[in-house]
């Protein structure tokens, strides 16, 4: 049984310094577009009142926080204002710092791989360029280092590059992985996948698929076709269906996740290209509107930059203070 949640290192260690550093750079852009609104709060300058409170708004929005989660953040911090709980800055700091963890709590949760006799299958969703081939091959590695045998589909036979890459990905991590010449169904290449996972008693199948808008009807019939087929071999498959979803595409990837949550029922959230991106906030506005667990998060093409998703340590890296 593989548990992915997270695992904070002991304090001061060297590991501690190395990953929270690793965060905070990838987390720089989206820090930078908040910390542009809340310098002075931050620095303890300014006086509490409600034109602090649109600035910190101002500065929400910008980041991609969305408008419902900005609102609840605003109502919240109105109203603690109005009874007088706000009286410093650091006050206001730590009731913001709570209520974005507060968002994030629906999305943050620990996410087990169990036991069991027939393999966990992962099916691989998302838009074109969204790293999702990326993030299988590191999600690989994450799975083969909780002690899991991993096995990979090459589901996305519209691009030959999309198949070589997945196979060197499984060179690197010393995984198999089944394909098929291009343009084969990519349905039959994962049935297939399926069969072999059984045959060589995998724990993990994770199945690619073809980069594909929200708005190709045509194509997310074809996810639906695949997701049926994967049943047909074990009923209770796929038991994770995650989109990867683009960080710097902001609000657009709050669409693509709502649409593809109702194409095939995602289950699961990994968001890459944090660390390319002023628009993090979008995690916020994806925990408030869909509630949709978040598994990882990647802030760099490192193998370690691929990190289980933590509510409190994402926040305190995205409000860190420059002092």
């Amino acid at each position: 049984m593989a548990l992915f949640s997270f695992k904070k290192p002991k304090d001061n260690s060297s590991e501690e310094k190395n990953w929270l550093g690793r965060l905070k750079s990838g987390l720089s852009r989206t820090h930078q577009q908040l910390a542009s609104g809340l310098g002075d709060l931050f620095l303890g300058e300014r006086v509490i009142d409600d034109d602090l409170l649109e600035e910190i708004e101002t500065s929400l929005l910008t980041a991609d926080v969305g408008i419902e989660a900005t609102q609840a953040i605003i109502q919240s911090l109105t109203e603690q204002l109005a009874r007088k709980q706000l009286a410093n800055s650091e006050a206001l700091y730590q009731a913001l710092r709570n209520q974005l963890i507060d968002l994030l709590k629906s999305s943050a949760q620990s996410w087990t791989i169990p036991e069991q006799d027939t393999p966990y299958s992962i099916l691989v969703v998302g838009v074109n360029g969204a790293g999702k081939t990326t993030t299988i091959g590191k999600l690989a590695k994450h799975l083969q280092n909780a002690g899991e045998k991993v096995l990979l589909a090459a589901g996305d036979t519209f691009r030959a590059a999309a198949i070589e890459q997945l196979q060197t990905w499984g060179e690197r991590n010393n995984v198999t992985v089944i394909a098929q010449q291009q343009g084969s169904d990519c349905a039959a290449v994962v049935f297939d996948a399926m069969q072999a996972a059984t045959a060589r008693k995998v724990d993990v199948i994770i199945a690619d698929t073809a980069g594909r808008l929200q708005t190709q009807s045509h194509l997310m019939d074809e996810l639906k076709k695949v997701k049926r087929v994967m049943g047909k071999h074990e009923p209770q498959a796929p038991q994770e269906v995650m989109l990867v979803l683009d960080a710097s595409t902001g609000q657009n990837a709050l669409i693509q996740a709502k649409q593809f949550s109702e194409a095939v029922g995602v289950t699961g959230i990994t968001l890459t290209k944090l660390d390319g991106t002023a628009k993090g906030g979008i995690v916020f506005a994806i925990a408030k509107q869909l509630k949709i667990p978040i598994r990882f998060i990647g802030v760099g093409e490192g193998l370690d930059d691929l990190q289980v998703f933590d509510a409190e340590t994402f926040v305190d890296a995205l409000l860190e203070r420059d002092n």
